[in-house]
């Protein structure tokens, strides 16, 4: 007996999400954001939750924090549609707090699913909740980040957040040794 095992994609993890209501943050969003860019891409950005600019427009990384993040994508020589960006949870906390145990939670499975589906060379884990949330560590971001982890057999590159950047710009060259270590695995 031949068995095929049907390989899930984007759309198919989006349409499992639906209008989620599996938390208490689905009342307060504009947006559901699932993630934007290429479905078979090579590398993946993961960051924590969407802001508010993210919320009004339903797309990850498009306020301050997104442009930034868009011009270091732009210093790899590539674009945003060549990369996949998204966060773990797919709906903005309020006053964009830190997101809790219980959200990401029952978020994450949908971001477990969209790496699956994706199943990129190298994940970016954008920040602290990302990087801790993807690794299951508790140690910090700032000894997390410079070297390379695995997530079930892809290399994770934990960096700074880029909304972190803009209140500390000094940080900028440690995201960039960073950048130049993902761009040489890839």
């Amino acid at each position: 007996m031949n068995v095929t095992t049907h390989v899930r994609t984007l759309d198919d993890v989006r349409e499992d999400l639906g209008d989620c209501r599996r938390c208490h943050l689905h009342g307060t969003r504009n947006n559901l954001v699932f993630g934007d860019g290429d479905p078979h891409a090579a590398l993946v950005f993961v960051g924590e939750a969407p802001g508010e600019q993210e919320d009004i427009q339903g797309r990850p990384f498009v306020g301050r924090a997104g442009q930034l993040l868009t011009d270091i994508i732009k210093a790899m020589n590539l674009t945003r549609t060549q990369v996949y960006i998204c966060n773990i949870l797919k709906c903005r906390p309020p006053g964009n707090r830190n997101p809790n145990p219980d959200e990401i939670a029952l978020c994450e499975p949908f971001l477990i699913q969209q790496l699956e589906a994706i199943r990129p060379k190298v994940i970016c884990a954008l920040g602290t909740f990302a990087a801790k949330t993807l690794l299951k560590t508790e140690t910090p971001i700032s000894k997390l980040r410079g070297r390379f982890h695995m997530y079930q057999g892809i290399p994770l590159m934990p960096t700074f957040h880029p909304a972190y950047l803009l209140r500390n710009p000094a940080e900028k060259k440690q995201v960039w040794q960073d950048v130049k270590m993902i761009m040489e695995h890839l």
